[in-house]
């Protein structure tokens, strides 16, 4: 559990590499967050529960604007 504050964003939130890194492996090409998830050099993702983001993961959300 995070005891950061503001808390870190979970690992299931869609913003969870804005999570602190706790551990720092440069020579493995590897971080894991505060939040459980493990971010590659590639920027590919493995998170706590096993689902794996590859390079590029999820589009991010784009802001609706009203016409």
């Amino acid at each position: 559990m995070c005891r950061h504050q503001p808390p870190c964003p979970s690992a299931d939130r869609i913003d969870r590499g804005a999570a602190r890194t706790v551990e720092f492996h440069p020579e493995q090409g590897w971080s894991r967050l505060c939040n459980g998830a493990i971010v590659f050099d590639d920027l590919g993702q493995l998170l706590p529960d096993g689902r794996i983001f590859p390079p590029g993961g999820p589009a991010p959300r784009q802001l609706l604007t009203a016409v």
